[in-house]
């Protein structure tokens, strides 16, 4: 049994972040496309306006929205496939 080492852990992170990335992007191309347009469905959810937080010397801004689609969904679960092949 292999165990989930340093190395492991790194490989699974790219590979997850690649299908968020690779999936948003193949649902943003799809919406233009009539049979395809199911693909970018889904939900924003974080901060509407950033957060300012003015110090005098210093002007910090949070801010964060995550927008999770269907195309995102399928490349996370191809990415943990993926995963799991190698």
């Amino acid at each position: 049994m292999r165990k989930m080492g340093y190395k492991n852990f790194w490989v699974l992170l790219v590979l997850l972040l690649s299908g968020i990335v690779l999936g948003s992007f193949i649902g943003d191309v799809a919406q233009s496309i009539p049979g395809f347009s199911w693909l970018n469905f889904g939900q924003s959810f974080g901060l509407d306006s950033p957060l300012v937080v003015n110090l005098g010397v210093i002007v910090v801004t949070f801010g964060l929205t995550i927008r999770i689609t269907m195309a995102s969904i399928i490349g996370v679960a191809l990415a943990l496939i993926i995963y799991r092949m190698l």
